[in-house]
């Protein structure tokens, strides 16, 4: 089967984590062990995730003229990812990240956008060809909206399927989520997006039901070990979640939204793309760090078959 062809829009981080025994409360300070710095970003984990997992990727985002940025486009350049879209901005400072992990891999996470903030309409336009190219497009909510809605209305001017991984979690326009054919909220953004409650599975279902009365084709709430709950016009299913030790939840949600991409881009049944994203988000939360711990193709495919 013909390797999937990804276009990714989103943003590009630095990552620095501190490994604490909780998280802490507003006005405390916690002594925590371990520091590390590791490249991260909503829209580069999951180019990354996804080219680990067998695709072509390209990526549009937009980093500043810093140490930071020059390190993250050389470390998507050696993914193999296409960063032709990839603006170098001189007149802001590249996007952080300062993140907390427990013990539990819980973790809390505060982002200083930088140079995200800056990618434009315009930008996602000049990617048209590389739209064209692209089997499945690929979005979040780390950008500015204007730049998601035209990702979106050129993606189906081109007739190529979108998957929206809402997050951070945010409110959008109903049209927008009308002109998305997958939408992949965890409960928190599902929250947000609809403005009601999600309580167990019985409430996780019915806010799918009315997600999917605002116009996706098809909504996926992720509900970490649990798996995810899937509702489409035609059926609703569970996926169940793979029984792992978690030692850092940071990417879950990345290395779900990449696997699926690219399983769909590969022409698979929605069932089984979501066992292999359900998979390979699993995978990712046995390792510290973003896209440190995104899964390459030949573990995911060993994990699926261990049963």
């Amino acid at each position: 089967m013909a390797g999937a062809r990804v276009m990714v829009v989103g943003s590009s981080n630095t990552d620095m984590i501190v490994q604490v025994p909780r998280l802490p409360a507003p006005g405390e300070t916690i002594l925590g062990g371990r520091f590390s710095v590791a490249p991260g970003g909503k829209g580069a984990n999951q180019a990354v995730g996804a080219a680990r997992l067998g695709a072509a990727v390209t990526f549009i985002g937009r980093v500043g003229d810093d140490e930071f940025g020059r390190a993250r486009l050389a470390e998507l350049a050696a993914e193999g990812i296409d960063t032709s879209g990839v603006v170098v901005d001189p007149e802001v400072a590249s996007g952080v990240a300062l993140i907390f992990v427990e013990e539990s891999g819980e973790n809390a996470i505060a982002v200083a956008p930088g140079a995200n903030c800056r990618v434009s309409v315009a930008q996602v336009e000049q990617a048209r060809e590389a739209c064209r190219a692209a089997d499945v497009v690929l979005l979040q909510l780390e950008v500015p909206l204007p730049a998601v809605e035209r990702a979106i209305a050129l993606a189906q001017e081109l007739g190529k399927p979108v998957i929206l991984d809402p997050a951070p979690a945010r409110t959008v326009p109903d049209a927008l989520l009308a002109g998305v054919d997958y939408v992949t909220p965890n409960e928190t953004e599902a929250e947000t997006l609809l403005g009601g409650g999600v309580a167990g599975l019985g409430g996780v279902a019915a806010t799918a039901e009315a997600l999917l009365h605002q116009g996706p084709g098809c909504v996926i709430i992720t509900l970490g070990k649990e798996g995810a709950l899937v509702a489409t016009t035609s059926e609703q299913f569970h996926i169940p979640g793979r029984k792992v030790e978690a030692v850092d939840t940071t990417a879950a949600g990345d290395a779900f939204a990449a696997a699926l991409a690219v399983s769909l881009g590969e022409g698979k049944p929605l069932r089984e793309a979501l066992r292999f994203a359900v998979a390979a988000s699993a995978l990712s939360v046995t390792r510290l760090g973003a896209q440190p711990s995104l899964p390459r193709r030949a573990e995911v495919d060993r994990f699926l078959a261990s049963g």
